[in-house]
């Protein structure tokens, strides 16, 4: 009995520590976590071309679509399409902001066109002026 005792406290604790580990490196709470503290961090399943990637940066959460195509080489993401989840966040971000974020997504993709919605591609155009 002590021994059927024994094994079922052993298998909760190992359970209990599998499931403090699958937490602590589950993608989805770094990227919030880097979302609280305005931090940089890109959630990506890059092996799943029909899930969006989701970038936090400066407090401020975008969603990306990719879109598969040819390449010289190969079939591979050629096209992506990104928005930002909440338009009041934006506030303070500048042209060298967008710039950086199409630089990390590059080097995800580097033969991605990149595709900004509004209202970030309006302003990426009035700044160009």
């Amino acid at each position: 009995m002590a021994l059927l005792l024994r094994a079922l406290i052993l298998i909760a604790l190992i359970i209990l520590v599998y499931a403090v580990v699958k937490y602590f490196l589950n993608p989805k709470r770094k990227l919030e976590l880097a979302h609280e503290k305005k931090n940089f961090y890109f959630l990506d399943d890059p092996k799943d071309v029909r899930k969006n990637f989701l970038i936090t940066y400066k407090g401020v959460m975008f969603e990306g679509e990719k879109y598969l195509g040819t390449t010289d080489k190969a079939f591979d993401i050629v096209s992506v399409a990104v928005w930002v989840k909440n338009k009041d966040r934006l506030q303070g971000m500048q042209r060298e902001d967008f710039v950086f974020l199409e630089n990390e997504i590059h080097h995800y993709y580097p033969d991605a066109d990149i595709d900004w919605k509004s209202p970030i591609k309006d302003f990426l155009r009035n700044a160009e002026k």
